[in-house]
């Protein structure tokens, strides 16, 4: 088997993985009680840790053998193959935007892979110290001037994108130092590699607050896709420019690679926002029918007297008072009225 075979086929494994636990850690904080450790007493939420932990092994092992340029765009698949394992397991339909997305994301993805260089063409090279030490520099500075930049920025919607667009650097060359370490990884000298498993966890930790930090005030699909798109496309750009990488058909596959790429960033735009469509009219229609029973049991009365009560509370007519402001402040990622 090909090193560039195995590269794919353990990117594919991964992503499976990755989508099972979504799966699992999502019905996990459906079906637990409210609370900030409440899932870690539940048994099947460590096997959600377990899955994950999985793909991120396999995610790793296969950068060892593959191009970043073939991984990490495969690593998208995740949100693709969480689509039917979820209509099958847990009996969640999607829309059809959703297939949509998920097909035109699924060509995209495998136009890069049918222009994937063979063997021979792929095997990168890896990074000297001086490389690290400028991707490094350049990175941690790029992050800072977006985090600054989006810190000026009055827009909700567009901060939350520069911020998502820091987040999605950040673990893209997070990526990046991952393969050079797993490419340069010796047992008998481990700690040979201590910058860059530095470098690995400070950009995976910096990732995660940003990314969590960009769901404030503009919702999650806007966020959501950009990490999911800006993540690959800066490994790739990385892979091509510093790792020696390279696509079929010299600059013409380039250039068709690069609009195969454009092509699954579009499906994958596609995908997350009706995901997450569809995610936000669950919460509404349960929130809905929790006011419609509330409303049957206090009697036809109790629609005045709360909104006496919310008025009092709020000195207000309620903008976004009461349980509905609630709910759609979560879900647009800022706190709701209370």
């Amino acid at each position: 088997m090909s090193p560039l075979l195995l590269a794919v086929l353990l990117s594919l494994v991964s992503a499976v993985a990755y989508a099972a636990g979504a799966i699992v850690q999502e019905r996990v904080a459906a079906t637990t009680p409210a609370g900030t450790y409440a899932p870690l007493q539940h048994a099947v939420w460590w096997g959600a840790v377990a899955l994950n932990g999985l793909g991120a092994l396999l995610h790793v092992i296969a950068l060892a053998y593959g191009p970043l340029s073939v991984v990490q765009p495969l690593g998208a698949l995740t949100i693709v193959f969480a689509l039917p394992m979820a209509a099958v397991f847990v009996r969640r339909r999607a829309g059809a935007a959703a297939w949509r997305g998920a097909l035109v994301a699924t060509v995209g993805l495998a136009g890069l892979l049918a222009l994937s260089g063979d063997a021979g063409n792929t095997a990168s090279s890896s990074l000297g110290t001086g490389q690290r030490g400028v991707l490094a520099a350049v990175t941690f500075g790029t992050i800072a001037m977006v985090f600054l930049v989006a810190q000026t920025i009055n827009r909700p919607v567009l901060r939350s994108v520069l911020l998502a667009t820091a987040a999605g650097v950040a673990f893209g060359i997070g990526s990046v130092f991952t393969k050079t370490v797993a490419m340069d990884w010796e047992w008998s000298a481990p700690l040979a590699q201590w910058s860059s498993l530095i470098a690995v966890a400070v950009l995976a930790t910096g990732g995660l607050l940003l990314s969590q930090a960009s769901y404030r005030g503009a919702g999650l699909a806007a966020p959501l896709a950009t990490v999911t798109v800006v993540n690959p496309v800066v490994a790739t750009a990385v892979g091509l420019t510093m790792f020696g990488e390279s696509f079929r058909g010299g600059v013409f596959g380039t250039v068709l690679a690069l609009g195969f790429g454009a092509v699954a960033a579009t499906g994958l735009v596609l995908l997350t926002s009706e995901r997450l469509a569809a995610s936000r009219r669950r919460v509404e229609a349960g929130s809905d029918a929790s006011s419609a029973d509330t409303a049957v049991a206090d009697g036809p009365d109790a629609p005045r007297d709360r909104a006496a009560d919310t008025d009092t509370d709020t000195g207000t007519t309620g903008e976004s008072g009461g349980v509905d402001g609630r709910v759609r402040g979560t879900a647009e990622g800022r706190p709701g009225a209370s």
